[in-house]
């Protein structure tokens, strides 16, 4: 009987892991964690894992952004090193576009101005998301992400490079938006049509579904988690709305979708806007992008003792809309 060959190099693959969460990483998201631990592993790897049930948290399945608690047991399951192999480095000029766009640096904390079309992380056919490069750009600094972005919006992101500041951070996330508390995020926008003067708070809660192909959809729904925005006119354009946003919560597409749900879509929003008035838009005033940027946040680290305002300007694809509709 002729015995079965094998290849030379078989492909190596890493045991079955059991790995207890220490103090320092409670509050953590699973992905983020599972990302600490694979080291090199694309995000669409771990979701993959995560979503087959491969990975357990204290024997039971888990969803990726659970949140996992000190002492909670994470089953890692063996990981051909070819899927987790190294991956090329980011173009150099798109590397030197992120290091232009940091905007503030400590001890504790990297933030950059995201250029539009950037994801937050990479994942399903992006290679290089805005945490992937900063991390490139400094091969030697632990670097994770504080919050996120959508894709198409630009503005401030945070990037944590102590765990003590991420934790806080991460906590502060889960606030409400106040004067003294939680984490104040101020959008600004431009707004389909005219919105009324003074400020329009939209209370709606937001269900996120899943479309054919796993495209995210974001609609208000009863059933969905508790939302509020704060829309403020600064000035009008055009017949448009240039607004000032405030969240006190920080749900996907909250913006866009609670736009929409007052009849006053996000300028240039392809996902939930008017195409007839992007159309216009782009026309009119060059707009070729979403119109939503994260313009400043405001808290306060060390227990409230440290405080911090970050802001960002408009990039000038956006200011330049804006003056073509003066």
């Amino acid at each position: 009987m002729t015995a079965p060959s094998h290849p030379e190099n078989p492909p190596a693959r890493s045991a079955v892991r059991m790995v207890v969460v220490p103090a320092d990483r409670g509050g953590q998201r699973l992905d983020n964690f599972l990302l600490g631990q694979l080291k090199g592993a694309p995000r669409s790897l771990v979701y993959k894992l995560v979503r087959s049930g491969q990975v357990r948290v204290n024997g039971g399945r888990a969803k990726a952004e659970r949140k996992l608690e000190p002492g909670d047991e994470v089953r890692i399951p063996p990981v051909s090193l070819e899927e987790t192999g190294p991956r090329a480095a980011p173009p150099a000029g798109f590397l030197a576009r992120m290091e232009a766009a940091i905007v503030f640096e400590d001890a504790r904390l990297l933030v950059i101005n995201k250029p539009t079309g950037v994801a937050s992380h990479g994942g399903s056919g992006i290679s290089h998301g805005a945490i992937e490069t900063m991390r490139a750009l400094r091969p030697n600094q632990s670097l994770e992400l504080v919050h996120r972005l959508d894709r198409d919006t630009s503005g401030l992101l945070i990037l944590a490079k102590k765990r003590s500041a991420l934790t806080e951070l991460q906590a502060l996330l889960r606030e409400d938006a106040g004067p003294t508390k939680g984490i104040r995020k101020r959008y600004l926008t431009l707004l389909t049509g005219r919105m009324p003067d003074g400020v329009m708070t939209v209370d709606a809660p937001l269900l996120v579904g899943l479309r054919q192909g796993g495209e995210r959809h974001v609609q208000v729904n009863e059933g969905g988690k508790p939302s509020v925005s704060h829309f403020k006119v600064l000035e009008r354009r055009g017949g448009q709305s240039y607004c000032e946003v405030l969240i006190e919560t920080g749900r996907t597409h909250q913006i866009r979708v609670h736009a929409q749900h007052i009849g006053h879509s996000v300028a240039g929003d392809d996902k939930y806007g008017d195409p007839a008035a992007n159309k216009r838009l782009r026309d009119q005033a060059g707009l070729k992008r979403l119109f939503l940027h994260a313009a400043s946040l405001e808290f306060a680290l060390d227990a409230g003792h440290t405080p911090y305002v970050l802001n960002a300007p408009l990039s000038e694809d956006l200011a330049a809309a804006l003056d073509a509709l003066a």
